[in-house]
């Protein structure tokens, strides 16, 4: 047994569960992280492509990948040492730095015409945000049935066809044109809270999202490799992405090494910009596992940890609540709450992260759990979108927990 109460026997399962993978092509490389009590084990397997350079090199513990709604922690982090230095607070109204969000309207009817609407019963706050209360989010439809999906889809368009997205400024002024679908506070909705604290954060530091998060985050964690695009050297570690032809079912690239993460993303930034690599984010979650310290250096309070990775849903709003990923999805975890900018495991599930475990996943088939009950973290990072609810998921779980032995 290690000294982190890990069985190495047993370790070797993790790797067994990559390899199972990769070997029936449903990606060209995977990593997992198991880290417990300062034991690190690091799994990697195959390579970055299925062609070209990539493909001569191997996955690592220093491969870049676009890590997609793991940003959201890190931003959420941002805006709690600007909580701990007096610039925010968490129940004041967000209007000062976003007035677009002020003296907002909500919908009569969720699914109604866009202008039979209802004065909001209180201002945004940015606990809302925080928390993704803010009383509007992802709304799955088929376009041409609900009028606030087809609203907040389009959003996202430039000005015309074949023009860019929107910049941040313009996408929160467009946002504050629309109704909410939700009164504020009242249930949880996915995805535009955090984007909306991304122009928060630039307009409360007086600095790029980019920068902020630099400064506050990356460079007292020493993430030296987490950023909002890939640039110099780097690139050449950027694991490629895939995703399933829709036609065909095989696997084609959807971003390579010269796509879209050279350039840092507009308003999207927040909310899945970043991209980082198993061992930057290790510092990031490894701090946050030991109550905000890294390498004997405060970056956050234990109390802003402590609010960030405590469930704030309450059992009624997480009746009314829906969330945007397949049926089933979450089973293998049990019910999630949801914190500041992570979700949080409310019961334990056969080996796997106890109650009280938080992480959360991205769209490029990413995963990732602190379990304080057991104090480690587990961390599961594939590049393939739609990857949720694959079996790799819950084999990893499985080998990674049977590891135990202590």
């Amino acid at each position: 047994m290690a000294k982190g109460g890990l069985s190495s026997a047993r370790l070797t399962r993790v790797g067994d569960v990559l390899r199972r993978h990769v070997d029936a092509g449903l990606g060209p490389g995977a990593i997992a992280v198991v880290a417990r009590h300062g034991e690190i084990h690091v799994e990697a397997v195959g390579c970055l492509a299925f062609e070209g350079p990539g493909s001569r090199t191997p996955m690592a513990a220093d491969t870049v990948c676009r890590i997609a709604s793991w940003t959201k922690q890190i931003v959420a982090a941002c805006v709690m040492t600007l909580v701990e230095d007096g610039t925010l607070r968490l129940d004041d109204p967000v209007d000062a730095l976003l007035p677009e969000l002020a003296d907002m309207t909500v919908l009569a009817d969720p699914n109604g015409p866009l202008d039979d609407t209802v004065p909001a019963k209180r201002p945004v706050t940015l606990r809302d945000l925080l928390t993704c209360r803010l009383g509007t989010g992802t709304v799955l439809a088929e376009p041409g049935t609900v009028p606030i999906s087809d609203a907040l889809n389009a959003l996202e368009h430039g000005a015309g066809p074949g023009d860019p997205p929107p910049s941040p400024d313009e996408w929160i002024r467009r946002l504050g044109t629309l109704p909410l679908v939700h009164q504020p506070g009242e249930r949880w909705m996915y995805n535009i809270a955090p984007i909306a604290l991304g122009v928060l954060v630039a307009r409360a530091t007086g600095m790029s999202l980019g920068d902020a998060l630099r400064e506050r985050i990356c460079e007292p964690l020493g993430m030296k490799d987490t950023a909002l695009s890939v640039g110099g050297e780097s690139v050449g570690r950027l694991a490629t992405a895939y995703t399933r032809d829709d036609a065909t079912g095989a696997l084609v690239v959807e971003d390579g090494p010269d796509g879209l993460w050279r350039r840092p993303p507009a308003f999207k930034a927040a909310g899945s910009g970043l991209v980082s690599t198993p061992a930057d984010f290790l510092a990031f979650t490894s701090a946050l596992l030991a109550g905000g310290t890294h390498r004997g250096r405060r970056v956050l309070s234990r109390s802003s940890v402590t609010l960030m990775t405590t469930d704030h849903l309450t059992p009624a709003q997480k009746a009314v609540s829906t969330f945007v990923w397949p049926p089933g999805y979450f089973e293998e975890l049990g019910n999630l709450g949801w914190g500041f900018g992570v979700g949080i495991n409310t019961r334990r599930t056969p080996l796997g992260p106890s109650a009280g475990s938080y992480g959360w996943y991205g769209k490029y088939g990413t995963a990732w759990f602190n379990d304080p009950a057991e104090g480690m973290t587990t961390m599961l990072i594939l590049q393939f979108t739609e990857a949720w609810g694959l079996p790799i998921f819950r084999r990893f779980w499985r080998a990674a927990y049977q590891a135990i032995d202590d």
